[in-house]
C-alpha cells in the first residue's frame, strides 16, 4: 500500500543533460582504471546542475559503475512523486522522486532510466531482476524489506489542526486523550487513534468522529463540533495556510514529520545493499548541500523532509 497522495505537484521537471568527463564524449571510464570515474550531470529545475562526486562514485560496485545506467521501475501517475511529463506518453516522467533519483544517480556517476510498471508488480519485478530499483512514493514497510532494501528519503505522518491560538494546548498525541477528534472515515488516523485511545488514555478516551472527507472534518472544527482534526500532516500544512485566523497546525518538535511518520524510500534488491548504501550517501550529500531542500520545495513537499537519509527504517 502506497502512502496517501499528498499535495498537487507543480509543473517543475528535471531536464537530463548527461555530459562526459572527457571531451564531451558520451562514453564513461569506470572506477578502478587509474582511479577515474564517470562524470554525469543533470540539470534539475529549481536546483540547477548536479554533478558526480568522485568519492561517492567509488562506493558504487564496479559492474554497475561500468554499465553506467540504472533502470528504475515506477508507477505513474502518483503526484507529486511521479507523473507523466506529457499526457498520452508513458515513457517520459516528472516528479519529486524522478528529480531526486536522477540527482542522486548523477552524484554516483550513473544515468537513471525510468520505466512504467503496474504498482503491484514493482516489488516482484525487482525480485525477479527485471530492473535495478523502484521509486514513486513507495512506503518503506517491513513486509517489503523481505525483498528490498530501502533508502529512506522522506517521512509523512499525522498532524493535528486546532482552533487558532491552540486554546486547549494540544502539543502531542497524548493531549488528545479526553478530546473530540475529527478524522476521515476509514483513514489510518481513525485506526491509529482508536488504538492509541484504548492503550494509552485510561479513563479519558479519545472520541473519534469520522467524516467522509477531510474538508468536512475541518469544517466541523471551524463550526466547533470537534476540538481537533487529525490528518496527514503534509495535507494539513496547505489547509492551515488557507485558514489564517481560524485554525493552526500544531508543531511537535519531537515529531516534526507528524505522529507515526512512515518513511518513503527508493527500493533496491536486498542482495544489493552496497548499491543502496551508495544511494543513501548520495541522497545525504544532496541534503547536506541544499539540493534536496530545493527539490522538495519545488514540489511543495518541504514538510516531509528529513535531516538524515537512512536505510530500512520502516515502522510497520
Amino acid at each position: 500500500m502506497r502512502i496517501r497522495q499528498l499535495a498537487l505537484a507543480t509543473t517543475a521537471t528535471a531536464l537530463l543533460a548527461v555530459t562526459a568527463g572527457c571531451g564531451g564524449s558520451s562514453s564513461s571510464t569506470a572506477a578502478g582504471s587509474g582511479g577515474e570515474v564517470p562524470t554525469v550531470t543533470v540539470t534539475v529545475e529549481g536546483v540547477g546542475p548536479v554533478s558526480t562526486d568522485a568519492n561517492l562514485a567509488r562506493k558504487v560496485p564496479a559492474d554497475l559503475l561500468g554499465r553506467g545506467t540504472v533502470t528504475v521501475a515506477t508507477n505513474a501517475p502518483y503526484e507529486p512523486f511521479i507523473d507523466f511529463k506529457q499526457e498520452g506518453r508513458t515513457d517520459e516522467f516528472k516528479g519529486l522522486d524522478y528529480d531526486l533519483f536522477l540527482a542522486a544517480s548523477a552524484r554516483l556517476g550513473i544515468r537513471a532510466t525510468f520505466t512504467q510498471q503496474p504498482f503491484d508488480g514493482l516489488v516482484p519485478g525487482l525480485q525477479a531482476g527485471k530492473y535495478d530499483a523502484i521509486a514513486g512514493g513507495i512506503t518503506d514497510k517491513k513486509e517489503r524489506q523481505q525483498v528490498a532494501t530501502f533508502v529512506d528519503y522522506s517521512a509523512s505522518g499525522t498532524g493535528f489542526l486546532v482552533k487558532t491560538g491552540n486554546p486547549l494546548g494540544v502539543r502531542t498525541v497524548a493531549d488528545l486523550c479526553g478530546r473530540t477528534v475529527a478524522v476521515q472515515k476509514a483513514s489510518n488516523q481513525a485506526k491509529n487513534l482508536a488504538a492509541y485511545s484504548r492503550d494509552s488514555c485510561a479513563g479519558k478516551a479519545i472520541e473519534v468522529k469520522e467524516y467522509p472527507e477531510n474538508p468536512q472534518a475541518v469544517q466541523a472544527l471551524i463550526a466547533g463540533n470537534v476540538e481537533v482534526v487529525a490528518a496527514t500532516r503534509v495535507n494539513l500544512v496547505d489547509t492551515a495556510g488557507t485558514l489564517a485566523g481560524k485554525a493552526d497546525l500544531v508543531d511537535d518538535p519531537a515529531a516534526p514529520n507528524g505522529w507515526l511518520a512512515s518513511p518513503n524510500g527508493f527500493g533496491f534488491l536486498k542482495s544489493k545493499k552496497d548499491v543502496a548504501e551508495a544511494y543513501r550517501a548520495a541522497v545525504q550529500s544532496l541534503i547536506d548541500d541544499g539540493s534536496y531542500a530545493k527539490i522538495l520545495g519545488q514540489w511543495k513537499q518541504t514538510p516531509i523532509a528529513v535531516k538524515q537519509a537512512t536505510i530500512d527504517q520502516a515502522i510497520d
